[in-house]
């Protein structure tokens, strides 16, 4: 029976989404009574918004989503991106920081966050993978600020790169999920910068581009790029 929720959730709709089984809807190995419930989002739909409760923690199965906050200015500031097999909505407080939309149609995993604490004060195992997500978070930010804080765009750009590669399986083809204004506001950028960055990766032979989001990244070139 899937979770109830605080808010509607109209693209709430498990009957149209195939259920993975077995190991697949288990949020932590070694622990089987943690289980998803399979949810489908459109593109550009709203999956909380922050200042919500902060229920479910959820995992992407197919698809994208972005996390942000609006600024006081109402510039808007991509907090993250994830992609399959990243967990994400797992808050310190009781309500979202930020808000998540799909950036695509995807599916996800939504997991009652009560039943992951619950389960983590009772299975070392469940509170150890719960403090290497953290940990992994935490490098995660720290890595952003500094992308943010010291590196040129063009520096950015390739750097931002190689990690959607990394976490897309490496091959060093793929189609980027998220548009070149997400991008921006991810980098700290003006999507005119991001657009004449990507450009200038080509011309130098460091990625070609092969019609809409589809690139192949020269990886050796890029990663010269960044550590320069």
């Amino acid at each position: 029976m899937a979770p109830e929720m605080t808010r509607p959730i109209p693209s709430f709709t498990p009957v149209n989404v195939p259920v993975p089984c077995g190991r697949e809807t288990v949020l932590f190995a070694g622990c089987p009574e943690i289980v998803g419930t399979p949810f489908s989002y459109g593109r550009e739909e709203e999956i909380y918004g922050e200042g919500e409760d902060a229920e479910f923690v959820y995992r992407v199965v197919e698809g994208a989503v972005r996390t942000h906050k609006v600024l006081n200015d109402g510039r808007r500031q991509i907090t993250g991106f994830h992609l399959p097999g990243d967990l994400f909505g797992f808050e310190q407080g009781e309500t979202h920081r930020h808000s998540a939309e799909a950036l695509s149609d995807t599916k996800v995993l939504i997991f009652r966050r009560q039943g992951i604490q619950r389960a983590a004060t009772r299975n070392a195992e469940v509170a150890c993978h719960l403090w290497n997500m953290a940990t992994s978070g935490l490098r995660h930010a720290q890595d952003h600020m500094l992308l943010l804080g010291r590196r040129s765009a063009v520096e950015k750009v390739a750097a931002f790169l190689i990690d959607v590669d990394e976490r897309l399986g490496g091959t060093g083809t793929f189609t980027l999920p998220m548009t070149r204004r997400d991008i921006a506001d991810y980098l700290g950028l003006t999507i005119e910068t991001v657009s004449r960055t990507l450009s200038q990766l080509e011309e130098a032979g460091a990625l070609l581009r092969a019609g809409g989001r589809q690139v192949s990244l020269r990886r050796a070139r890029l990663r010269r790029v960044v550590e320069d």
